[in-house]
């Protein structure tokens, strides 16, 4: 049974949700992640198993689909 740790709920649904991950620096983007979202403050969680498995992605056990090119601003700066 489905409790958020966050605000307590038990409601939640199945989504499949893009990441981004920031390892020493360079980041890298996870498209469609399986994941437990609560119904009632939107907070995404991954089960141990779908974590290991982007570890497994991430630390050289699969190649990028693609590469893209991203933006970057500095928050300080655009006020």
């Amino acid at each position: 049974m489905f409790k958020c740790h966050v605000c307590g709920s038990e409601d939640s649904r199945t989504e499949h949700v893009n990441e981004i991950f920031n390892i020493d620096g360079s980041f890298h983007l996870v498209e469609k992640i399986p994941t437990t979202v609560c119904c009632r403050c939107q907070e995404e969680i991954f089960s141990s198993e779908t974590m290991e498995q982007i570890r497994e992605i991430l630390h050289g056990k699969a190649q990028p689909v693609r590469s893209i090119s991203v933006n970057v601003f500095a928050y300080d700066a655009a006020v």
